[in-house]
Formats: structure tokens, sequence, C-alpha cells
């Protein structure tokens, strides 16, 4: 998995040199992202808007219809 942002390589450094992590994962890593140019940080997606549902009283209600004149 390839890393998103330049704060994630980073940490993953801080974690090969403490030994968290194997010299072959954090190599798989930076293999995978390439020569990309990475962000400083990358922010969490918005959730998107949901529509609102109807109420059972106003699913029941019958649509009001036109008078004829």
């Amino acid at each position: 998995m390839p890393f998103k942002s330049k704060a994630q390589r980073r940490k993953f450094a801080e974690l090969l040199v403490t030994g968290k992590i194997t010299p072959e994962t954090y190599e798989e890593w930076n293999r995978e992202t390439g020569g990309k140019i990475l962000p400083e940080r990358v922010k969490k997606k918005k959730a998107k808007k949901r529509a609102k549902k109807k109420s059972a009283r106003q699913a029941k209600k019958a649509p009001r219809r036109a008078r004829k004149k």
C-alpha cells in the first residue's frame, strides 16, 4: 500500500528506526509510492449529506390534487 502523505512516510521511518516494522515493509510501501509528490498531510473526507427520509405520517398522506373549476 503506498504512502498517502509525507507525514505518514516520516512516521513509518520512525517505526523502522525503533524496530517496530521491518525494512522490507518500509521498502515495499516506498516502492509502491514511487516518485509521487505527496501532500504534507491528508484530511479526512467529509461525509456526504443524506436525503431526509419521509416520516411514516408523510408517506401515508395522499398527495393534494388540484381542484377542477
